[in-house]
């Protein structure tokens, strides 16, 4: 019998956020597989330590910060062969993802590649979007309003396209963007409704306004914007 992969998302760091189901399949597990920073230590792992067990097998996907995807979808591809063969061997096998699996997520990469022949279960988890509207007090649609979701690192010239069309709004991956960002918020005169979040959950994490933000961001940092005072009353 072949063994079921499961795609836990663990949330945006805090390990309180982690869901039921997933800490139960985490603990229970004797095979986990998840992605590193090349030559650096896993987020999603450190997020999940406490309910790792001793003598678990661990399969590490070493994925580099490239700008390319080409070195990434290689280390998905040895990574997703690696999960293969725990797999055909019976075992089941248990992949972390900080996050939610389908949300920016990297399990979603793995499920692309083993979908077809093997048992997959997705379990959600919480958003670093709603996170980080919770810690920032926004909320993010009420009634009929649209949210829109802009990654960071669109052109200046899209990310204010889409700004001016949009009423509520969640810019993410800022990191080296920021001062981009900044700018067409500041020019479409909406600095004041934003507010700025990093590494949020964490214990070092900082809530914000965007004028307020520091001049360099991490990855891990997000912008809310909403047009409009109180828009949710």
């Amino acid at each position: 019998m072949r063994g079921i992969l499961y795609g836990v998302g663990l949330g945006p760091g805090d390990p309180d956020l982690i869901t039921v189901k997933s800490s139960r399949l985490i603990s229970e597990a004797r095979v986990i597989a998840y992605p590193s920073l090349s030559g650096g230590e896993s987020f999603a792992r450190s997020i999940a330590a406490d309910l790792i067990t001793t003598g678990v097998e661990e399969i590490v996907m070493d994925v580099p910060m490239s700008v390319e995807r080409g070195p990434a979808q290689t280390a998905y591809d040895v990574g997703a062969k690696q999960i293969e063969a725990a797999l055909l061997s019976g075992k089941n096998v248990v992949c972390l993802c900080e996050g939610d699996p389908f949300f920016y997520g990297s399990f979603m990469y793995i499920y692309a590649r083993l979908v077809k022949n093997y048992q997959i279960e997705v379990v959600p988890g919480v958003t670093s979007i709603t996170a980080c509207a919770a810690r920032a007090g926004t909320p993010l649609a009420a009634r009929n309003e649209r949210l829109t979701v802009l990654p960071g690192p669109l052109p200046a010239e899209e990310l204010r396209v889409r700004i001016e069309g949009a009423e509520s709004v969640a810019i993410m991956k800022v990191g080296r963007h920021l001062k981009k960002i900044r700018g067409v918020i500041g020019e479409l005169g909406l600095t004041e409704q934003a507010m700025y979040i990093e590494r949020v959950s964490l214990p070092d994490e900082l809530v914000c306004s965007l004028k307020n933000a520091p001049e360099k961001a991490p990855y891990f940092s997000m912008i809310i914007l909403t047009k409009g005072a109180d828009p949710w009353l």
